[in-house]
């Protein structure tokens, strides 16, 4: 019993340790809810609060689906270095965390015991684009359906200033040209 305590209680404090800057001392709720039928599919990383595990990576795409057991898929694809660099890819899980809106989820990368939030805090009618983040103000995405242009990046920057996010902490995110 005390050596799976005492692996939970260093876990957590690992978690501590690589998680960044708060950008939001006060996070919102997600705005709306999401069909997460309509969520599904690919998006391109506009930008992101920059963070450990995705240090170097360019040309960052996440693919989200449904399971044959109700779950999530989640296939994060990155180029090291680059927009050309070599291909990395992590495949994930989710689960709904708030049923009433299905706009929290709980996103696994590591096995069966080390879910992070994942929260949908605002996205656009027609899921053109989306701001993702979670309840520590630490983690943030903009997402956009298709390759990101100026003008796509600079309304998703002011979107997410609007929610109160410190966006000079933002990583821009290169995408391969059109």
């Amino acid at each position: 019993m005390r050596r799976p305590l005492l692996a939970i209680i260093a876990a957590l404090g690992l978690t501590a340790c690589v998680a960044g800057p708060v950008g939001n001392a006060n996070p919102p709720q997600p705005a709306k809810s999401v069909d997460l039928e309509r969520y599904a599919g690919r998006w391109y990383e506009v930008a992101r609060y920059d963070m450990r595990f995705e240090k170097g990576c360019e040309g960052v795409t996440a693919e989200y689906s449904k399971r044959p057991d109700g779950l999530i898929r989640v296939l994060n694809t990155c180029r090291q270095g680059a927009v050309d660099g070599p291909v990395k890819v992590s495949e994930g899980k989710a689960k709904v965390a708030d049923v009433a809106t299905n706009a929290k989820l709980k996103v696994s990368f590591f096995g069966p015991f080390f879910f992070g939030d994942y929260w949908v805090l605002d996205h656009a009618d027609d899921y053109s684009w989306s701001i993702v983040g979670e309840g520590s103000g630490r983690y943030l995405w903009l997402l956009s359906r298709r390759l990101p242009t100026d003008d796509d990046r600079a309304a998703l920057t002011a979107r997410a200033q609007a929610l109160g996010y410190d966006t000079s902490l933002l990583r821009p995110t290169k995408q391969p040209a059109p």
